[in-house]
């Protein structure tokens, strides 16, 4: 199945906590549960979309400015991915339970490197 790799867990629950501005992901498995939580801003600003990433290497967008954003919609898409709507209108990612996963595990990295490209550009979270 696309965006699914046989050996990636797929959530059994999403919750979008909206007062605290994070998609709290839980992966149920035999030994109990793990939960993650991915704030919003970190995920607009990881879109998986060509309008975030480009369309290839060296096109990436930088995002700025997504300190505040909402997720107002969270789609299901098809049983392999989800797509958020985002309080600013981006709603053209769609993040399949592989993507999710990366983003759950290499959240540190990705958000370290994120701050390190904003302060490179001069530019800021607000």
């Amino acid at each position: 199945m696309p965006g699914l790799e046989p050996d990636t867990p797929i959530p059994t629950e999403l919750t979008l906590d909206r007062k605290r501005h994070v998609l709290v992901l839980a992966y149920g498995h035999a030994g109990g549960e793990q939960r993650h939580e991915l704030s919003f801003e970190f995920l607009r600003v990881h879109s998986p979309s060509a309008e975030v990433r480009g369309h290839g290497p060296g096109q990436e967008v930088l995002q700025v400015g997504k300190r505040a954003v909402d997720i107002t919609e969270l789609e299901p898409v098809g049983m392999y991915a989800v797509r958020p709507t985002f309080s600013d209108g981006h709603n053209s990612g769609i993040y399949s339970w592989d993507y999710l996963h990366k983003l759950c595990s290499e959240q540190e990295t990705l958000w370290r490197d994120y701050l390190a490209r904003l302060e490179r550009a001069g530019a800021h979270r607000d």
